[in-house]
């Protein structure tokens, strides 16, 4: 029997690579541009996966909307200028993404996707530091959707791949991936070593693994759990 096509979407920041030290550094020159107090870290982190302009609003919600503009702004300059500077450093991938990545790529009845809060230049930026321009098949970026947890990435994704709802699945280190997953009635799996603490994550997610070499077996028991 054939299997149908199933889609695996994945988030970017803190799914497939760790940008947490830029995106610290980055949100902190955006404090800074409008003279506004930095967040708690652990503040600032909660939000990533958000669109940027949805991101400072919630972090400075007292500001102008000039003010937040002013922020985004300036949040682009520094993480571009520090991916300039440190190359593949900038945002390493996490251990074992790259093999699952390959290995899920070669099957016959897999296509993979990105759904992610960053633009088209961050992402083509970040997929030419890893090699990583011909992995993908559909890549939904910030620009072209409203932010999470609307599930407009999801579903475009699906539209372009034509895989219905229940054989797509989004993976992802936050509730917003989760919840996006949720309303796209698509199924969502966390992972335990981005933004999100785990035990925030069970509640919104199918399973929440711990380490990529985790991820094919957990997909394999997805869908014979729909069989």
């Amino acid at each position: 029997m054939t299997r149908p096509l199933r889609l695996i979407l994945f988030d970017v920041d803190g799914t497939l690579v760790d940008s947490q030290a830029d995106i610290v550094a980055s949100m902190q020159a955006a404090f800074d541009a409008v003279g506004h107090p930095f967040p708690a870290r652990e503040t600032v982190l909660g939000i990533v996966g958000l669109s940027l302009d949805v991101a400072m609003t919630r972090l400075a919600p007292g500001l102008a909307v000039r003010d937040h503009d002013q922020m985004v702004a300036a949040y682009k300059d520094s993480y571009v200028r520090l991916r300039a500077e440190k190359g593949a450093a900038s945002s390493p991938l996490f251990p074992g993404a790259r093999a699952v990545l390959d290995a899920l790529g070669v099957q016959e009845d897999y296509l993979l996707g990105v759904a992610t809060g960053k633009s088209r230049r961050g992402l083509d930026a970040l997929f030419d530091s890893h090699d990583l321009r011909d992995v993908f098949v559909t890549e939904q970026v910030a620009d072209h959707h409203p932010s999470k947890p609307h599930p407009s990435m999801v579903m475009a994704a699906m539209a372009e791949t034509g895989v219905d709802p229940q054989n797509t699945v989004v993976i992802g280190d936050t509730v917003f991936d989760m919840q996006m997953a949720r309303a796209a009635g698509a199924h969502g799996i966390g992972v335990g070593w981005g933004y999100h603490p785990a035990e925030d994550l069970r509640s919104h997610a199918r399973h929440v693994i711990d380490g990529f070499d985790q991820l094919p077996g957990c997909l394999d028991e997805l869908w014979e759990s729909m069989t």
